[in-house]
């Protein structure tokens, strides 16, 4: 069975967020971000639990260890089944994170980031002044995540098999930059379609305006679920 596909909620208000989910008359997974959870605070998470849905909190924290483990014991006091830290901030902000995390909510899924989907190569080299290469950092970063207690990394679905061939098929990839073939890329450089996704590995995919946009939202999840499950176009 085929973990669901994660549905970004890329909406401003809780408004916006009702007239879309009630559209479904299934439970859905669905993001939030930073947009949508700054503007409206935890009560746009219990708003949503409330209508049946499971949530990944998309906040990627980054900061000192006792600052991310202390607001890990808040968001998991949310009833989020996802959420995640910045692999960047390191083993022990990481560690501190999945203990905090795990304590509150055992049940609950806990990645990282290793690396932001708009780095390129060149930012690697000239801003970050990395000697690795950014699949390389990508995989290092997605090591010390696992080392650290963490149950998976955000990945491009082209990382999954790198991911998984380093750290194991137990250790998640949640994928976004999902798109039918049809849909605009919009400032996403590296896409790929459910199908594609599944046949690389992936997990977890995270899908946004492709189903939040169309004119049918309904259909449109329909569409993108069985491409996922199914593995064809």
């Amino acid at each position: 069975m085929m973990n669901r596909p994660i549905i970004a909620l890329d909406f401003s208000t809780m408004a916006e967020v009702e007239r879309f989910l009630t559209k479904f008359d299934e439970p859905l997974f669905v993001k939030v971000g930073m947009e949508l959870y700054l503007q409206n605070g935890p009560a746009v998470i219990r708003e949503i639990r409330a209508m049946g849905h499971d949530v990944f909190l998309d906040l990627k924290l980054h900061d000192i260890p006792n600052t991310v483990g202390k607001a890990m014991a808040g968001l998991a006091s949310l009833d989020v089944q996802m959420t995640n830290v910045h692999a960047q901030g390191g083993s022990s902000m990481m560690k501190r994170a999945a203990e905090s995390f795990k304590y509150h909510n055992p049940d609950g899924i806990l990645i990282a980031v290793t690396q932001l989907t708009s780095t390129s190569e060149e930012m690697m080299q000239q801003e970050q002044k990395s000697i690795l290469s950014l699949e390389e950092s990508v995989a290092h970063y997605a090591q010390l995540a696992k080392d650290s207690g963490l149950d998976g990394v955000v990945s491009s679905p082209l990382e999954s098999r790198l991911i998984h061939a380093h750290c194991g098929d137990d250790f998640l990839t949640v994928t976004p930059g999902i798109r039918l073939n049809e849909d605009s890329k919009d400032d996403q450089v590296r896409v790929v379609t459910p199908a594609r996704a599944h046949a690389l590995g992936s997990d977890y995919i995270v899908v946004g305006r492709s189903v939040t946009k169309a004119s049918n939202p309904v259909a449109q999840y329909s569409r993108v679920k069985e491409e996922w499950e199914s593995g064809e176009e």
